[in-house]
């Protein structure tokens, strides 16, 4: 593989730690501006609803810019909205910092996975990219437990100027490794629109919004749930997340090992196991031991989502590979928006922190019945294409 796809994942280290960090630290946030856990789920809820919004409009400067001018770009528009949150006076400020940081997060990984598919071989499209995604995973088994330490030792607000850190080594990576390639021959934003005509595009993004959508239905509040629920100490949700990202990890080499030989059947058994894992949780996360388990297995199941997912959605645009790769992380963090949202719903309605993951599990599973009417459209698709032929 490309020593370049170390710098998109030195790049996704970072956004990953400054996506993720904060749910181990909601109950800091919360009691230093006095508001709910809840509320304080907002920003994870405007993060990613400020990622689904800013991905299109960021990866639209890459018609008109070089890839690598607009991934530097786009690292130091991130690193400003770290500095912002660690110095926010107030929680809508802090919102304002994190809104800053999401704009990015789309663009970011929309244009590195299309640059890391053109770096290798058509056969280990996936790989790369679950390579550059690996940058994410990492945030969860270093950069998040870690940042939740720093900021339960230190205060939140360290932990944010540690990730505007991480921001400053992606842009070094970035300026280093990427090779700095031409724009595509009559590159035109019009043009990668018009994929969105097809109905298999939007069966793609309707299955990333609920499937990696489910994950965050139940990680969104894993710091209470594990402590007032399962019944760990406050300490544990550092090692905790750190367990969480190792499944992360594994699964998203698995996946995109396995979506490289068989797209969407990797797709369909990730899905289902995935939609199992939750609907247990919300039965062990009521006991220490069990609920320790499930969390490693929705770390892996849930991430194995990812690369096939990814592929998924690039295959059904191959004419607007960038623009179709940056709607689909908006995509992703749309799902966890919601799902961060209906979670704070059912938690406000007295349903309690465990059930959340029935939110993910229905989420999870309506997306496995989406993967499964488009793979029949695929095949209908090839039905006629062989009729004509014969023909």
């Amino acid at each position: 593989m490309p020593l370049a796809l170390l710098a998109l994942a030195i790049g996704a280290f970072g956004i990953g730690t400054t996506e993720f960090v904060i749910a181990g630290l909601l109950p800091e946030v919360a009691a230093d501006f006095g508001v709910s856990i809840p509320a304080a789920g907002w920003l994870i809820t405007g993060y990613a609803l400020s990622v689904a919004a800013g991905a299109l409009p960021m990866t639209a400067l890459g018609t008109r810019i070089r890839r690598k001018h607009l991934l530097l770009l786009l690292m130091a528009l991130f690193i400003a909205g770290n500095v912002l949150s660690a110095l926010a006076p107030s929680f809508g400020a802090l919102m304002a910092g994190r809104i800053v940081a999401a704009l990015t997060h789309g663009a970011f990984f929309g244009v590195g996975a299309v640059v890391a598919a053109d770096l290798v071989k058509p056969e280990k499209k996936a790989s790369a990219i679950a390579l550059m995604f690996t940058g994410l995973t990492l945030a969860n088994v270093l950069g998040v437990p870690m940042g939740t330490f720093i900021g339960q030792g230190l205060g939140w607000r360290a932990t944010f100027w540690v990730v505007a850190g991480l921001g400053v080594l992606g842009l070094i990576g970035v300026a280093a490794l990427v090779p700095d390639t031409a724009l595509p021959v009559n590159a035109r934003i019009g043009a990668e629109f018009a994929v969105f005509r097809h109905p298999r595009v939007w069966l793609a993004i309707g299955t990333t919004v609920l499937g990696f959508g489910g994950v965050f239905a139940s990680f969104t509040y894993i710091a209470p749930m594990m402590t007032e629920v399962a019944g760990l100490p406050q300490g544990a949700v550092s090692w905790l997340l750190v367990l969480f990202g190792v499944g992360l990890v594994l699964g998203n080499l698995l996946g995109g090992r396995f979506a490289d030989r068989a797209l969407m059947p990797t797709l369909y058994t990730a899905l289902a196991t995935l939609a199992v894992v939750l609907a247990v949780f919300a039965f062990t996360a009521h006991a220490a031991v069990p609920a320790i388990v499930t969390l490693f297995l929705l770390g892996g199941f849930g991430f194995a989502t990812v690369p096939p997912l990814q592929m998924r959605m690039l295959a059904s645009a191959e004419a607007a590979p960038t623009v179709a790769s940056a709607v689909n992380i908006g995509a992703f963090n749309l799902g966890n928006a919601l799902a961060a949202w209906l979670g704070g719903v059912v938690i406000t309605a007295g349903y309690g922190y465990a059930s959340t993951n029935w939110v993910g599990a229905v989420m999870t599973v309506l997306a496995l019945g989406l993967a499964l009417l488009s793979g029949r459209s695929d095949r209908r698709a090839v039905a006629r294409e062989d009729r004509l032929v014969t023909a």
